[in-house]
């Protein structure tokens, strides 16, 4: 399973989602839901199957979080979570280290991937595309949870402002990432600076190459998410001394966590135990992820509504091609 899923890539993405998918019948409510789902509750994402015999119970659950630089290291890291669900549901885990956020999408929407983290843009394509129903994101005790897209340029830069980034090489991660695309184009503009007009996006393929590349003087700076470059400093995989915050926005949500639509009801629910019931103290993923003590509960229509308004302010559509971009 692991070798075919790491080799989807977006061309099959997108020959697979034309050849498979099929009307929902009598759906009064899709939105912007794929034909293959309905929506008939309004609450943006896609029902579960009215037919019993269309619910889903593997004896085999397929976790997969969003795709990283060292997806070596997070299988370890997650290694606690996974032995936790285990216990909780009575199902056997595997991880999936998945290498894009299409052949995530593919797994999920082809039934082969049932629980996922999808980074914060390509949620609402998991959602459409896929039937993805984000249900939990990392939080604190507090209940607060989410992170901020930051511009980062090296310490000795010229660029003190968003706006000094005109006529520069800005690294933006790939065209789905909210913080490293979708955001600052919907941003920036009123902050002096058009992307592709003012600067040239070269797109880096994730938010630790753009920050190594700035590092490394390969880009003159980069907007990226903070919840990134915080964990890379952590594993000093650069020095902080050498870049400079330019500029931050405000929170944004985080990875959402989501369950494949059609799951079997109460398996869903053991799925959900699994999720807030775990302690994230003591471990390598309350290592991992500083300041996050436990999973909380959102719902996509309302925690994503700001995601959704960027996404839309871009133009974008929750189709296969504008994922596959």
């Amino acid at each position: 399973m692991r070798n075919l899923l790491a080799r989807l890539g977006s061309v099959a993405f997108v020959a697979g989602f034309t050849l498979t998918a099929a009307h929902a019948a009598d759906c009064a409510n899709q939105g912007a839901l794929d034909s293959n789902y309905c929506d008939a509750n309004g609450d943006l994402v896609a029902d579960a199957p009215t037919d019993p015999a269309k619910l889903s119970n593997p004896d085999t659950l397929v976790f997969a979080y969003t795709p990283v630089e060292d997806p070596a290291v997070y299988a370890d890291i997650w290694a606690p979570f996974i032995d936790h669900l285990e216990n909780v549901t009575g199902k056997d885990v595997q991880f999936f280290a998945v290498q894009s956020n299409s052949a995530e999408v593919e797994a999920m929407r082809s039934g082969r991937l049932h629980i996922a983290g999808f980074s914060t843009g390509p949620t609402p394509f998991a959602v459409n595309l896929a039937g993805a129903v984000p249900f939990a994101i990392m939080g604190g005790d507090d209940g607060q949870f989410g992170y901020r897209l930051q511009v980062f340029t090296q310490a000795d830069s010229d660029i003190k402002t968003p706006a000094d980034m005109a006529g520069k090489r800005i690294a933006h991660t790939s065209p789905t990432s909210n913080s490293g695309n979708q955001a600052p184009r919907a941003l920036f503009p009123a902050l002096g600076v058009v992307p592709d007009e003012d600067y040239e996006v070269i797109y880096s393929g994730s938010h630790d190459q753009s920050m190594l590349g700035v590092v490394a003087g390969d880009y003159d700076a980069a907007p990226v998410a903070s919840e990134v470059v915080e964990r890379m400093a952590d594993r000093g995989l650069y020095d902080p001394a050498d870049v400079r915050l330019v500029w931050e926005s405000d929170p944004f949500p985080t990875t959402s966590f989501n369950y494949a639509h059609d799951l079997d009801p109460a398996l869903v629910e053991k799925v959900k135990e699994a999720f807030f019931s775990f302690d994230f103290k003591g471990n390598k993923l309350g290592e991992e992820f500083e300041g996050v003590s436990k999973f909380i509960p959102i719902t996509y229509k309302d925690q994503w509504a700001v995601i959704r308004q960027i996404q839309a302010s871009n133009g974008v559509e929750y189709t296969p091609q504008g994922l596959a971009k």
